[in-house]
């Protein structure tokens, strides 16, 4: 199904339809659905690799810097292409972006659990992001188009539940799926089992999210594109890489290089805003202080979720000698907290106090993860390591149901695509830069002081990163009314 306000959809920008698809009611809610279900497959498969990683080393006989790639090239390839796939949904159609990385992200889904050497395996992961990166953008551009600021809010919950959910869904599937050799498959149902699901969704997407576009789409010029995807990509590689390499010279250069070529693009864009044209990434999103100063309150708080999940996993196996399947359903609690906190926080409580529902769950956030120092060295840990991680997914969730919303909301309609593929490109390499960073940390105190000493340093940096981000939320505006 197309709506368009005045067709055809191939025709040139100024005759392209408007942001506002006349759907409702059921039809609407289906594409919500659709568009939930592609965020949770990408969600998850960035995380479900980690807990099969040894199981597939054996099986393909990978060599240690195969298995870094075969983790990193993922999330370097989705990063790099977030904000130019918004672009491309606004240009020539969220629905038909969304149906393309939909697809693609079917297709090498299966190409990797079909994979027999680390070779194909790491090319499929790379690919696979790429078509993360085109399917992903149009989800929150939809979800702005779709929902009028009155409805937005339950949209937006539903959203937050399902990124909890997902984030740690990934590793609880990936230790059922290695620990139960499904149909004799060993680890490759953890990629096969997105392809019906992306089946599902791409049919209904079909019928039940309409064609938009942006009213003015930004040209896409080789050279802007060049420059924003290899700086962000100089930045992502060693931040994925370092660790696995104990963090080498070239990886320091190639990041001073990606903030310089960052710079660089940043000048671009508006050399081309006051010129008169539109840019690639449009100065005027960051005219919204919620935007600016949300974003910079959410990256303190994601980087060390990417710490967070690493740090705990890795630990328990380590110190407390827990099992895959073990280790994986621990955190069962925390993703039943999840959601329901971060649906409390989208549909209730960011309409009511702005960001002061991040600054809380920050702070419930840093109890529950003060709480797991103190269950490490309890005598009973899997116990009290279940009520903090469901204190923790608390806090976590109540940050997560109010980000997008508080950061988005002011944002314009037409600069929705260049808004949510800077929030996503932001989030990913948060995440990746907790993962890499905070897990050098643990890896490196561990070494020197023994796993306890590691465990308590690591996650003494992440309680000073959260608070950091609780205090940078001060900076934006006083609580809005957001209708929800």
């Amino acid at each position: 199904m197309t709506v368009t306000a005045e067709p055809p959809p191939l025709a040139t920008a100024s005759t392209r339809s408007p942001d506002s698809p006349p759907i409702v009611g059921r039809a609407r809610t289906v594409a919500l659905v659709c568009l939930l279900a592609a965020s949770f497959m990408e969600l998850m498969d960035a995380t479900v690799v980690n807990v099969a990683l040894r199981t597939m080393s054996a099986d393909l006989g990978a060599s240690p810097t195969a298995m870094s790639w075969i983790v990193a090239g993922y999330p370097l390839a989705y990063a790099t292409g977030l904000v130019l796939g918004a672009r491309l949904g606004d240009r020539f159609g969220r629905r038909r972006l969304f149906l393309i990385g939909l697809v693609a992200f079917g297709v090498t889904s299966l190409a990797c659990g079909l994979a027999d050497t680390p070779t194909q395996l790491v090319v499929f992961r790379i690919l696979q992001g790429a078509a993360a990166a085109l399917m992903i953008p149009q989800v929150l551009t939809n979800i702005q188009v779709l929902y009028p600021p009155a409805e937005r809010g339950r949209a937006m919950g539903l959203f937050t539940s399902v990124i909890g959910i997902a984030a740690v869904a990934g590793p609880v599937l990936g230790a059922v799926i290695t620990s139960g050799d499904w149909f004799g498959l060993s680890w490759r149902p953890v990629f096969l089992i997105n392809v019906p699901v992306a089946l599902l969704a791409l049919v209904a997407a079909r019928v039940f999210i309409p064609e938009t576009y942006a009213s003015r789409p930004a040209p896409i010029t080789p050279i802007s594109a060049a420059l924003l995807g290899g700086s962000l990509a100089a930045l992502m590689a060693p931040v994925t890489l370092g660790p696995e390499n104990d963090w080498p010279a070239w990886g320091f250069v190639m990041m001073a290089a990606g903030v310089a070529g960052l710079a660089l693009f940043a000048r671009r864009q508006v050399i081309t805003a006051r010129a008169g044209g539109t840019p690639l990434v449009p100065p005027a999103v960051f005219r919204s202080r919620s935007f600016t100063a949300g974003l910079t309150a959410f990256t303190a708080l994601s980087i060390p979720t990417g710490g967070y999940f690493l740090v705990q996993s890795l630990h328990v196996q380590a110190a407390h000698g827990w099992s895959v399947l073990h280790t994986g359903l621990m955190w069962v609690p925390f993703s039943i907290a999840v959601p329901v906190f971060a649906g409390l926080s989208a549909t209730v409580l960011a309409a009511r106090f702005g960001k002061h529902v991040l600054q809380g769950g920050a702070w419930v956030f840093i109890v529950g993860m003060t709480s797991m120092i103190v269950a490490d060295r309890s005598a009973h840990p899997a116990l009290w390591f279940t009520v903090a991680l469901i204190v923790a997914g608390a806090g976590f969730g109540l940050i997560v149901g109010a980000a997008g919303l508080l950061v988005l909301n002011d944002v314009p309609i037409g600069l929705a695509g260049a808004a949510s593929g800077v929030f996503n490109t932001v989030q990913a390499l948060s995440v990746a830069t907790g993962a890499a960073v905070i897990g050098t940390v643990y890896s490196s105190v561990s070494t020197a002081y023994g796993l306890a000493t590691g465990y308590r340093v690591s996650f003494l940096v992440m309680i000073g990163l959260v608070a950091v981000g609780a205090a940078a939320a001060q900076l934006m505006p006083k609580p809005v009314r957001i209708a929800v």
